[in-house]
Parts: structure tokens; C-alpha cells; sequence
């Protein structure tokens, strides 16, 4: 009597497709099939050719800040729907929607913290809550970030990655550019640094306001960052851009921003320029 042999149980296409699923991802750069976890170790830069992808908030904090030093303000701002907007689906439904998927109650979030040892007013944008745009929450945030830089005397540090103000709150959005603006000239009085990071993108009332205030302004490689889009300004002017055209090395070039930084070399180059800023306003 022979025993029956032993078989391994079939898997149709879908099941073979799930099991791979996140375990490899392709570099937009120089197309490199990679482990996930070698981008996620090494901060989303690809360790084959250098390409920068979009990395969280939380990876933002991890690679900039002392470990556990981050204590957030004002966790519990929540945008309201003053306008009560609808485009076919209400706004709160979308506030709603953007807070489950970022796991944050707004686009924005401040703090105080810690980088290399010296205590900083913190704050970054979170993309993936609807593109990082900026509505009156948002900026009453950036607000606060400068006014309790200045109550406690501590140089500013804020990460940027945004499509610009927040339509469906109007108005009530684009006032936020003045407001903060306006706290980030009391906040000068004291002579502190304010250093601003501009990630990929950084567009729209972000960039038209206090994005290109820093007293230094550091840039990632290759990030967009203007006021409107490439596409929208070639069809507006019917003329073709030029090459690079707002991106960090045309800026770079063109006196907009002061130093384009490598991800994993950021945090270095902040500290050093506060040690710098910090001499030269004593």
C-alpha cells in the first residue's frame, strides 16, 4: 500500500499577489526593486541612487528630534465647517475622512522638542491630511508656533510640505498667510532663528507666505516648491518653462532658498545653523 503524496495547496494569482504585497517597493528614481524596510530604515532615501521619497510626519520627528523629546501643543485643535461646504460631499465628512487616514486631528502639528540637545519650537505639515493644505486651524497652529517660540525664547523649526491654502474654508483660509506672517515678525523681535524646511511639495498660500522667511530656508533635493504649478504657469504664460523650472536647484540657483540639504544630512546641518543663528543673535 502506498501512501498518498503530499502536496502543497494551490494558490490562484491573487493569492500569490497578497503575499508579496509591501514587502518590496519600486524607487521612483532609478526604478530599483527594494525591500520596504531598507526605505523605511533609511528614512524613505533610496540607498541605490539617492532618490528622496515622501516620508510621514512621524519619520519627520525621528529623524530630526531627540528621541521622546517631541511634547505636542494644542493636539486638540479640530477644524469646524464655517462655511458648511459642500462639493458633493460635506466638508466634515472630509475633516472626518483626512483624520482617520493621518491619525491627526489637522495638517499641522507643533511642539516643543529637543535637536541635539537644544530645546527648539517644533513644527511640520502632514501631507497625507488632505496634501497638507492650510486652513484656519492650520494656520492658527503656525501662529501659536511662533508666539510660544517667543514666550520661551526658542529658536523655530518648521518642516513644509503643502498644496496651499484649504478651499473649501475660503477666505477664512487664505487669512491665515497674514496671521502668521504677522506673529513671525513679532516673533523676529526677539532675534531668534527661525529655519524652514521645504519638503516635496511646497506650493500654493505655504509657499506665498512665511515658507521663504526663514533666516535660512533649506531644501530637500529636487523638492517643487513655488506658488502655483508648473502646468499652470505654462498655460497661463504659453510659453515653455525652463528646464528644472522650481524645483530646489532652480531656486537654488535663482537666490530663493539658501542651502539644499540630503535627508539624512538634515539634521546635522539644522543643528549647525542654530549653533550659527544662535551666536549672531546674542
Amino acid at each position: 500500500m502506498s501512501w498518498p503524496e503530499k502536496t502543497a495547496p494551490s494558490l490562484d494569482a491573487a493569492e500569490k499577489r497578497s503575499l508579496g504585497e509591501g514587502l518590496f517597493r519600486k524607487c521612483d528614481g532609478c526604478s530599483a526593486t527594494l525591500p520596504s524596510t531598507d526605505l523605511a530604515n533609511n528614512f524613505e532615501v533610496c540607498p541605490a541612487c539617492g532618490q528622496h521619497h515622501p516620508l510621514s510626519a512621524e519619520g519627520w520627528r525621528r529623524l530630526l528630534l531627540d528621541e521622546q523629546s517631541f511634547a505636542e501643543w494644542d493636539a486638540g485643535l479640530a477644524p469646524t465647517d464655517p462655511l458648511s461646504f459642500d462639493d458633493g460631499k460635506r466638508y466634515e465628512e472630509r475633516i472626518a475622512a483626512a483624520q482617520k487616514r493621518a491619525r491627526t486631528t489637522e495638517s499641522v502639528q507643533i511642539g516643543a522638542a529637543k535637536m541635539a540637545g537644544r530645546p527648539v519650537a517644533y513644527g511640520s505639515f502632514v501631507f497625507s491630511f488632505m496634501g497638507g493644505s492650510m486652513g484656519s486651524v492650520a494656520g492658527e497652529k503656525i501662529t501659536r508656533l511662533f508666539e510660544r517660540g517667543l514666550e520661551n525664547k526658542l529658536p523655530v523649526i518648521l518642516v513644509q510640505a503643502s498644496g496651499g491654502a484649504r478651499m473649501q474654508e475660503g477666505i477664512l483660509s487664505l487669512m491665515q498667510m497674514a496671521k502668521a506672517v504677522s506673529a513671525l515678525e513679532r516673533f523676529r523681535t526677539a532675534r531668534l532663528p527661525f529655519v524652514s524646511v521645504l519638503l516635496h511639495p511646497t506650493t500654493g498660500g505655504v509657499a506665498a507666505s512665511f515658507a521663504f522667511l526663514g533666516d535660512v530656508n533649506v531644501a530637500e533635493p529636487k523638492a517643487l516648491i513655488g506658488f502655483a504649478g508648473p502646468r499652470v504657469i505654462e498655460s497661463t504664460l504659453r510659453q515653455t518653462l525652463p528646464r528644472g523650472f522650481q524645483r530646489s536647484e532652480f531656486l537654488l540657483d535663482h537666490g530663493m532658498v539658501d542651502l539644499i540639504v540630503p535627508r539624512l544630512e538634515m539634521k546635522q546641518s539644522i543643528a549647525r545653523l542654530l549653533e550659527l543663528l544662535g551666536r549672531s543673535g546674542s
